[in-house]
């Protein structure tokens, strides 16, 4: 189908392709083996990073003016280091996801249409003014009957047919690019779509999310200094959560001044054990702890919020990054660079020779400074953009990790500016390794039980191979080429080259014979030049009919 023939979509195709043409010719979408450390290298006080910075910020401002739908794009991209260069990254980190509210009116019949009762029989009070309107929902607060306060999170009325055409117009592009670019194919682009279309249809189940706030709830349940809040499952669809109230305060605006009243060391220290164990031992965090969705509350504890974007990372992903993590608090690189290629996928493009020599580059580059300079966000996404520029497609867990823990380090240098981010990583690190080192009860159950069936077996297996071999039985078989065939092949191809050289031989003397003075002539040549050429002539035709029928034959077979 061709994409002007979607009439339906015309407005949003017109919508993107004007985007496209504004930044396609930019710095924007690298080409293929560009050096990705470039924007890194640029001043950042020259007008060529000062131009580059305006672009990102431009680009923010239109994937705003798309929509929510674009918006939330552009915040999945503001993770991929490998797919953009910084500025571009910078401005879409800073992407606003808040539009105007909507009527409280219509609130109220949503609420009301989903909960199935009038909305004074569920609360007390009800606060029409929205503490906060992003682009998928709005947030209200409000009284339980009972007296107990909750928030309650309202989804945009017709967010979610918006947010599926758009999503059809991205795959038709996904899919276009791929077939048609070789940047789509160097990045995936229909991966990567769907990775997204995952992300944003279960933000858009609010059901969803109730779930991830009562399972994070369990994993820092012993964490006194930071408190998750509950989801009443009674009044909660999917289009309606209504959650427990944190009282607090942005921990992005907290002063100087207001540190005084906080242990801050204590509390960044807390966040960041409990971030690890969520990426490291839980395999599910919180995938936006952006300053935002961090309140410190009126009672000193942190306080996690907004857990629509989860991410989830698999044993081995988890096991790889726990070597990757101490591997880089030691600085060896070629170690680096060997787990980092192992978590990665190579492309047509890979070049595993600069990808090793730029990991070195990158490690040692570090190494001058302490522990307690360095931020581990942004280290780990300066390792997925040394994977792009290298030709290795980087893991989309990856980059929703670094993104985190550079969320991470931002909240924990405001709550104490002495942290040390990768200093905290590379201890949590190896208390990890270390009792990953002490096995389990099930692992040595099952370690037991396998050595038992080895040990029962054994006996009878050694009597069959010992009655094989007195008897003359015996055989041991390999699975290698066939000798026969091979032989077979080798030996056509001996008398293809035989017959070749024999034709040749009687071209040249028919050519040599040709200058021979005598009365006997065929068509005005020497007699025997003539047949000589005629013999090579049908000799060679044979030659090539059979090869033709061999061929034929052996591709039958196979």
């Amino acid at each position: 189908m061709s994409l002007l023939t979607a009439s339906r979509h015309l407005g949003r195709y017109r919508d993107i392709a004007r985007l496209l043409l504004k930044y396609g010719r930019s710095d924007l979408v690298r080409q293929a083996g560009l050096d990705a450390s470039l924007a890194d290298d640029l001043d950042t006080d020259s007008p060529e990073f000062a131009d580059a910075r305006e672009k990102g910020n431009e680009l923010a401002a239109d994937l705003e003016r798309l929509g929510p739908t674009f918006i939330k794009l552009g915040q999945l991209l503001s993770t991929r280091a490998d797919l953009l260069p910084q500025p571009y990254l910078d401005g879409l980190a800073r992407l606003q996801d808040s539009l105007d509210p909507f009527p409280f009116e219509v609130a109220r019949d949503i609420i009301e249409d989903e909960l199935g009762v009038r909305l004074s029989k569920v609360f007390d009070e009800f606060d029409e003014t929205p503490m906060a309107a992003a682009s998928l929902g709005q947030v209200h607060g409000a009284v339980l009957r009972g007296g107990r306060p909750v928030v309650v999170k309202v989804q945009r009325p017709g967010i979610r047919k918006q947010v599926f055409d758009d999503l059809e117009v991205l795959e038709s592009l996904a899919e276009r690019l791929e077939a048609h670019t070789a940047q789509g194919r160097l990045f995936a682009a229909t991966d990567l779509l769907a990775q997204f279309r995952r992300s944003l249809l279960d933000e858009l189940d609010y059901r969803k999310e109730a779930a991830n706030l009562v399972r994070l709830r369990g994993i820092v349940a012993e964490r006194r200094r930071l408190v998750v809040p509950a989801p009443y499952d009674d009044f909660t669809t999917g289009r309606v959560l209504t959650m427990e109230r944190i009282s607090g305060r942005n921990a992005g605006e907290l002063s100087p001044l207001a540190r005084l009243d906080i242990d801050g060391p204590a509390l960044a220290r807390e966040l960041f054990d409990a971030y690890l164990d969520q990426i490291l031992v839980e395999g599910f965090f919180h995938a936006d702890p952006h300053p935002g969705n961090v309140l410190l509350t009126n009672d000193g504890r942190l306080g996690l919020v907004d857990l629509g974007m989860v991410a989830r990372v698999t044993p081995e992903m988890r096991e790889r990054l726990i070597r990757l993590l101490l591997a880089v608090g030691e600085r060896r690189g070629e170690e680096v660079a060997r787990i980092a290629a192992a978590m990665c996928q190579p492309t047509q493009d890979c070049d595993q020779h600069r990808f090793t020599a730029d990991i070195a580059e990158l490690v040692e580059r570090d190494a001058v400074a302490t522990l307690g300079q360095l931020d581990a966000g942004k280290l780990m996404l300066d390792l997925t953009r040394v994977c792009g520029a290298a030709g290795l497609r980087p893991p989309p867990e990856l980059s929703m990790v670094g993104k985190a823990l550079l969320n991470l380090d931002h909240v924990a240098r405001i709550l104490d500016p002495d942290v040390a981010p990768l200093e905290i990583v590379q201890s949590r690190a190896v208390e990890l390794a270390r009792g990953g080192m002490t096995p389990s009860l099930s692992g040595m159950l099952n370690a037991a039980m396998e050595a038992r069936d080895f040990a029962e077996q054994l006996p009878g297996r050694v009597n069959r191979a010992m009655d094989a071999l007195s008897s003359g039985r015996f055989e041991l078989r390999v699975d290698a080429f066939d000798e026969t065939e091979f032989l077979r092949g080798l030996h056509r191809m001996a008398n293809r080259v035989a017959t070749g050289l024999v034709l040749a031989a009687l071209i040249v003397g028919a050519a040599l014979l040709s200058n021979v003075k005598t009365s006997a002539r065929v068509a005005g040549y020497p007699a025997v030049a003539f047949v000589l050429f005629m013999i090579a002539v049908v000799g060679g035709l044979h030659m090539i009919l059979s090869i033709m029928v061999g061929d034929r034959r052996l591709r039958r077979r196979r």
